[in-house]
């Protein structure tokens, strides 16, 4: 199945919109179109799930506790953590590479960094 990325709200924004207008059947939603304004990681990673979306996120230093927990009580489409620190340019490529080239199912239940080793 097509991967289907949900932002985190405070997700960058600019990336979101590189990703869109470089590849526009890309399924993206940014965090603000979600509603996930406030909502605890719990309550975004409950949203990401129900809608079969893998949560895109900058908040490496909370959610992955919190997709511990999630995924210790049910099935998650995934995560994907992306450092603030790492170049527009390097997360755009990351992860125009993932939704071009792998499954959606590849990252049910992960947590994966980005860059990738």
């Amino acid at each position: 199945m097509q991967i289907r990325f949900q932002g985190d709200y405070d997700f960058n924004k600019k990336i979101v919109r590189a990703l869109r207008h470089r590849h526009p059947s890309m399924d993206f939603q940014a965090g603000h179109e979600a509603g996930l304004e406030g909502l605890p990681d719990e309550q975004v990673l409950e949203i990401a799930t129900r809608e079969g979306r893998i949560l895109v996120s900058h908040d490496v230093n909370t959610m992955p506790v919190h997709f511990a927990n999630f995924i210790f009580r049910q099935n998650s489409p995934g995560v994907l953590l992306i450092p603030q620190s790492l170049p527009i340019k390097i997360a755009i490529e990351e992860l125009a590479l993932i939704w071009g080239a792998s499954e959606a199912e590849e990252y049910t239940n992960l947590i994966t960094w980005l860059p990738r080793p």
